[in-house]
C-alpha cells in the first residue's frame, strides 16, 4: 500500500495543499467543515505525519538522549540502570518522542565529545545526565551549546529547575538508624567511586550521622563490581574482626559481600546494601536495601525535561523517597559478655 501524503490527500478532496496542512496541523486558515473532511479522510486512509517533516516544521527532533560512561558489554549487569531507562521509555511511549542512547565507555572526555557532536548535527532535543561528577563539566558545556538537560542529583543549585533532587542525607538516616537500632557500632561502608557527587554526599553523610549514634564507621572506595565487594569485605573482616555491619552502595556490590560474609562464616555480619534489586531477594539469605525506584526516577527525569522543553510547570522536581526494605540481612550486634 502507497503511503498517503497531504498532496494524495489534497488531490482527492480537491483542496490546496495548503489548507489540508492547516487542517491536519490544527491551524488557522480553513472552515470547520473543511477541516472535517479532511480529518475524516485522513482517518480512513489511515494517514500518519512524517516524522521528519514534523520535525523540521517545528525545529525539533523529537528525541531525546542519554549517554552513559559505562562499558557496553556491562551495562545488562547493572540492575539500576537497566529499570531506569525503563521508566524513561514508559513516558516516551505515551508521547511521540524516541530516545537515542550512547554508551560510550569509561575515557574521559568520550562524552562530551559525544554532547558536542549531537548539537552541531541537531540530533537531539534535550538529554539527561546521570551519575554527576563533582565539579562536572557537562552542565556548563550543555548551557554553551545551548542544549536543554535535566540532571539528577542531590544538589538542586547546579542547575535550578533542572534537577530531579534526590535525599542522600535522607537515604543515610534510614540506613544509620536501622543498623543503630539492631546495636551495631562498627560498620564497614563501601563506597562507589567518590570523584560520583553521591558517593561524596553518601560518604559524608555516614560520616555526621555514625558518631551521633555511637557507631564508628571505616570507608574503602570501589567500583561497582560483584569481585570487589567480595574482596575489600573479605580483606576488611580479617584486619577488623570487630566489625559488625557493612553498607555498600549498590546491589552488585552487596552480592560480593553476601559470598565473603558466607565464605567466611559470618552470619552475625548485618548487610544492607543503598541500591534495590532482585539480586538482593535471591539467595539463602535476601539482603537488606534501600528500595529507591530507578524506574520512576527515569519517568520524573524524561517529565521534567519533557516539561522544560514545552516550556511548562514541571510536575516533579524531587525523586520518590526512598524505603528501607528489611530482609534476613538485617541481623542483631552480637551480645558482648
Amino acid at each position: 500500500m502507497n503511503r498517503v501524503t497531504i498532496a494524495g490527500l489534497a488531490a482527492q478532496l480537491q483542496l490546496s495543499k495548503a489548507s489540508v496542512s492547516y487542517a491536519l496541523n490544527g491551524q488557522p486558515g480553513v472552515s470547520d467543515e473543511t477541516r472535517r473532511r479532511v480529518l475524516e479522510l485522513a482517518d480512513e486512509l489511515g494517514w500518519h505525519a512524517s516524522s521528519s517533516a514534523r520535525a523540521l516544521s517545528r525545529s525539533r527532533t523529537d528525541t531525546i538522549g542519554i549517554v552513559l560512561r559505562r562499558d557496553p558489554s556491562l551495562l545488562g549487569t547493572e540492575p539500576f540502570y537497566m529499570s531506569l531507562l525503563a521508566g524513561v521509555e514508559s513516558v516516551l511511549a505515551t508521547t511521540d518522542k524516541a530516545l537515542l542512547l550512547r554508551m560510550v565507555g569509561t575515557n574521559p572526555g568520550q562524552d562530551l565529545d559525544t554532547y558536542r557532536r549531537w548539537s552541531g548535527e541537531g540530533r537531539v532535543d534535550g538529554v539527561l545526565l546521570f551519575d554527576i561528577a563533582l565539579d562536572d563539566p557537562r552542565p556548563a558545556l550543555l548551557d554553551e551549546l545551548g542544549l536543554a538537560f535535566v540532571l539528577a542529583g542531590a544538589r538542586p543549585q547546579i542547575a535550578p529547575g533542572r534537577v530531579l533532587v534526590y535525599d542522600v542525607s535522607g537515604d543515610a538516616q534510614l540506613i544509620i538508624e536501622h543498623l543503630a537500632g539492631l546495636g551495631h557500632r562498627d560498620l564497614l561502608h563501601v563506597t562507589g567511586p567518590l570523584d560520583f557527587e553521591h558517593e561524596h554526599d553518601r560518604r559524608a553523610s555516614i560520616e555526621a550521622d555514625a558518631p551521633a549514634r555511637g557507631m564508628r564507621p571505616v570507608f574503602v572506595e570501589s567500583d561497582y563490581s560483584t569481585d570487589a565487594g567480595d574482596r575489600i569485605v573479605s580483606a576488611q573482616l580479617r584486619e577488623h574482626p570487630e566489625l559488625t555491619a557493612v553498607i555498600t552502595s549498590n546491589d552488585l556490590l552487596a552480592l560480593g559481600a553476601s559470598s565473603a560474609l558466607d565464605r567466611l562464616g559470618r552470619d552475625d555480619v548485618a548487610l544492607v546494601s543503598w541500591d534495590d534489586s532482585l539480586l538482593c531477594k535471591l539467595g539463602a539469605r535476601p539482603i537488606t536495601a534501600l528500595a529507591r525506584f530507578p524506574e520512576e526516577q527515569g519517568r520524573r527525569s524524561t517529565q521534567l525535561l519533557l516539561d522544560n522543553l514545552r516550556g511548562l510547570p514541571p510536575e516533579h522536581t524531587r525523586a520518590k523517597p526512598s524505603e528501607l526494605v528489611v530482609r534476613t540481612t538485617s541481623t542483631p550486634a552480637p551480645v558482648l559478655h
